[in-house]
């Protein structure tokens, strides 16, 4: 039998309860037991005037934000509308049914104004990871590090060649956020090359041609994390240049050992991160073990003896040769005053057999030594060890989080322009990890109320 027509009748009255509608395993629902935003009215009241109306609660405004990242809601007209249509989103930020949700512009003028200059993004990714720490979810043994290419938001048909600079008349939020980081080495001061193409509306991203298709402007986010849970232990935005790449990864293991007193027995990372100087920083400075590929480019092609044919005995500094012969140093530092040039003698060279396949066209052979070289053989012993095997697996764990970014968070292009836009744009991508892993790792029931 048909059923009846369902026919809307309007009651008087409504019994609806939206804590017992949302269910109990919505990701919200988990989300929000680690969410304490009670700081942050403290921390935005410098940016709000004493007298005027009343404005937008700020809290509200940080929880509509995650929702957007934790969901990949990449448009903030879309988010508007979502948290007020969606019952899951009014419940995570408490509007209850009637709750007025704020228009579009007056969410993207706060964003792009008191947000962007309070640093509070950074505050609440902290306080996130404060949680984690307490939930032993973070184990503080080993950290793994690496970057990602995100484009920018300009396009690359309106960049002008990097030689010809900015045009005079050029303005913006975002011009004036470059200016202001020329000399930062994330960012202007991180090489001394110019840029092929520089873009107008955002001089601050790098032209990179790194994926192999079409060049395009970008940033670098780059994430340092614990191994144990791919927790991300802090996240720092540089240009898109591996220079700057290394700097981001010194200083976000130097800021957890100071706002959190992690200090990392171990540090995985590829060779990107195997610079001499970055092993005998790590190494020497720190104690932590280089479970980092070696970035060595001492083997030769052209059949002659290579660097790793020569011994080296650290007792008596010297190194010896294919045929037995010493090669010595006089310790002067050359080149860029970080290595040392071990010679043969000639009267040894000249009357050996193996100078044909050693030093055709060059009297006496030289072999050059880093100062940090034994930092650097350390790395390659531990490369070669089970461990390291092991390092190698375990460093995909943040290759995991980079395409979580960019396919679930929808992170595969920048919104906001300019250095603090990114840096923005990281932090609470990396915070919306952050929260969505220990929702998922910490699945205790919650019990509704009666």
């Amino acid at each position: 039998m048909m059923g009846h027509r369902q026919v809307e009748q309007a009651a008087l009255f409504y019994a609806f309860s939206l804590e017992k509608h949302i269910p109990a395993d919505h990701l919200l629902r988990s989300v929000d037991r680690f969410v304490d935003l009670e700081q942050v009215r403290r921390d935005l009241a410098p940016f709000y005037s004493k007298i005027g109306r009343p404005s937008i609660d700020p809290e509200l405004m940080i929880r509509m934000l995650l929702i957007g990242y934790c969901f990949g809601i990449r448009s903030e007209r879309r988010l508007c509308d979502e948290v007020h249509l969606n019952l899951a989103y009014r419940w995570f930020c408490r509007l209850g049914l009637d709750g007025a949700v704020p228009d579009h512009s007056t969410f993207s003028k706060n964003r792009h104004g008191r947000f962007r200059e309070s640093d509070l993004f950074r505050r609440v990714f902290e306080s996130v990871l404060r949680r984690c720490i307490e939930e032993r979810l973070v184990g503080g043994e080993g950290f793994a590090v690496d970057a990602s290419l995100i484009k920018a938001d300009a396009n690359r048909q309106n960049g002008i060649e990097g030689d010809k600079g900015l045009p005079p008349e050029a303005a913006g939020r975002a011009i004036d956020e470059y200016l202001a980081v020329l000399d930062d080495a994330a960012f202007g001061a991180a090489t001394e090359v110019t840029p092929k193409f520089v873009s107008p509306s955002d001089p601050a991203a790098r032209w990179t041609g790194a994926h192999g298709g079409q060049a395009f402007f970008a940033y670098s986010t780059n994430y340092l994390i614990d191994v144990e849970n791919a927790i991300i232990v802090d996240v720092e935005a540089t240009t898109a240049i591996r220079q700057a790449e290394v700097l981001a990864a010194k200083r976000m293991i130097e800021r957890s050992l100071e706002r959190f007193d992690l200090y990392p027995t171990r540090l995985l990372g590829d060779s990107g991160y195997g610079s001499a100087e970055m092993l005998g920083w790590l190494v020497y400075e720190h104690g932590i073990e280089p479970h980092v590929t070696v970035f060595d480019k001492s083997a030769r092609t052209d059949g002659t003896f290579s660097r790793e044919d020569f011994t080296y005995d650290h007792a008596s500094d010297v190194y010896t040769c294919p045929g037995g012969k010493l090669l010595t140093t006089t310790g002067t530092l050359v080149n860029d005053g970080a290595t040392m040039l071990y010679r043969a003698s000639k009267h040894d060279c000249m009357g050996c057999a193996l100078k044909a396949r050693c030093c055709p066209k060059e009297p006496v052979r030289k072999v050059s030594r880093s100062i940090y070289e034994g930092a650097r053989d350390m790395a390659r012993e531990i490369a070669r060890s089970w461990e390291g095997r092991t390092s190698r697996r375990l460093r995909k764990k943040i290759e995991m989080l980079f395409a979580h970014l960019k396919r679930i968070l929808k992170l595969d292009r920048l919104r906001l322009r300019g250095p603090n836009g990114a840096r923005d744009e990281f932090t609470l991508a990396a915070t919306a990890q952050n929260l969505r892993k220990m929702a998922k790792l910490i699945s205790m029931p919650i019990a509704r109320p009666a």
